[in-house]
């Protein structure tokens, strides 16, 4: 058995990363019928005219040449444009920064993937997220992974029953330097390949750059909490909240010598609000989600002492959350700095992972009012 799933046949997404690899190594090793699947969620040339994908693809390959699986490409673009690439670009109009990865596992991964795989006759899909799984009579539950600096939970969050009782993961024991010592053991050639970074659709190429193809920059004042200008803004979709390098103001005059941070945007005179050092105005004590997926399907008890992240690889921090509607509203136990609109608040209790959702409004502890 491997993650509580029986000897079956499943589907494992290849991504062209020692993780998926060594993902798939694990399952055909322990007796399973293994399938190596590459999804291409996006078509488009990098920067250089180059489709990076290809590269994507040789590596995956390569890895299931090595391993011994039967591997295919499905094309899943037109499912990532419309469920999450245009989420995506509507929270930047907004004004919030949006986590698309958490998005893409909920409806790519373990929506259209799982539904693809499962139509194959496959009894589960496997990916090379660092996460665990316990199953029991009363359902499935999300733990943490044990190499705690790699664990995924945080962008697993926003994932149901339904889903999880479809998924291994069989990373969820094993450290990074465990997973690329397998892969070299094998002779897989991406058992050194670097970790990728940022968001999928953008990969390496300048983030700016790349946003300014789909929404149009809308340049304006950079102000301070008393509303002098010091300076000008390229467009307010360019910056985040606690923002400290490109503002292009740190020789100011006048100042008090310390560096400026993004400590709020004000959308409808396109004003991004900034300030000398860090004060309370970038410090909260509350936030509020319209929405929370509770993976349990339930709540936990109203008032609840937990533990939550807002944004990855953030350390626990101490919370009391409260049911509202569909959604919560969560008491710090101490001040959090930049908790950002659009980002996901996802919950803890102990090693498992309750769930989460994005955050709609946070409470300052001094309001910028200018």
């Amino acid at each position: 058995m491997t993650c509580g799933i029986e000897k079956e046949h499943i589907v494992v997404g290849l991504s062209g990363g020692v993780d998926s690899s060594v993902a798939a190594l694990l399952l055909k090793r322990a007796g399973h019928r293994v399938v190596g699947v590459f999804m291409k969620n996006w078509d488009e040339q990098d920067e250089d005219g180059v489709c990076t994908s290809w590269q994507d693809y040789e590596d995956v390959r390569s890895a299931a040449d090595c391993i011994g699986i039967p591997y295919y490409t499905v094309n899943f673009s037109k499912e990532y444009r419309e469920r999450v690439f245009s989420y995506f670009l509507d929270e930047y109009r907004r004004g919030r920064t949006p986590n698309p990865d958490v998005l893409c596992n909920c409806e790519i991964k373990f929506a259209a993937f799982l539904n693809f795989a499962l139509k194959t006759g496959a009894k589960a899909i496997a990916t090379g997220h660092y996460a665990g799984l316990d199953r029991d009579a009363e359902g499935v539950r999300l733990k943490r992974a044990f190499d705690r600096d790699k664990d995924q939970t945080y962008f697993l969050a926003g994932l149901t029953q339904k889903q999880l009782q479809n998924a291994v993961f069989p990373l969820a024991e094993l450290k990074k330097s465990e997973v690329r010592a397998l892969a070299r053991e094998q002779g897989l050639a991406n058992a050194e390949k670097k970790d990728s970074t940022g968001i999928c659709f953008i990969g390496e190429r300048n983030f700016k750059r790349f946003l300014m193809q789909y929404l149009p920059a809308q340049p304006g004042e950079m102000v301070d909490e008393r509303g002098r200008t010091v300076g000008k803004h390229d467009g307010l979709m360019y910056y985040t909240l606690g923002q400290r390098r490109g503002l292009g103001i740190g020789g100011s005059k006048g100042g008090s010598g310390e560096s400026w941070f993004v400590i709020g945007k004000d959308l409808k005179r396109n004003l991004l609000i900034v300030q000398q050092g860090e004060h309370e105005e970038l410090f909260s004590s509350s936030l509020s989600c319209e929405r929370v997926n509770w993976i349990a399907g339930v709540p936990p008890g109203d008032g609840a002492q937990l533990t939550a992240k807002f944004r990855y690889r953030q350390s626990d921090q101490a919370v009391r959350v409260f049911k509202r509607g569909d959604g919560a509203s969560v008491e710090f136990f101490k001040p959090q700095r930049a908790v950002t609109p659009g980002q996901w608040a996802v919950f803890y209790d102990g090693e498992i992972c309750l769930g989460g959702g994005p955050i709609d409004e946070v409470k300052p502890l001094r309001e910028i009012r200018i």
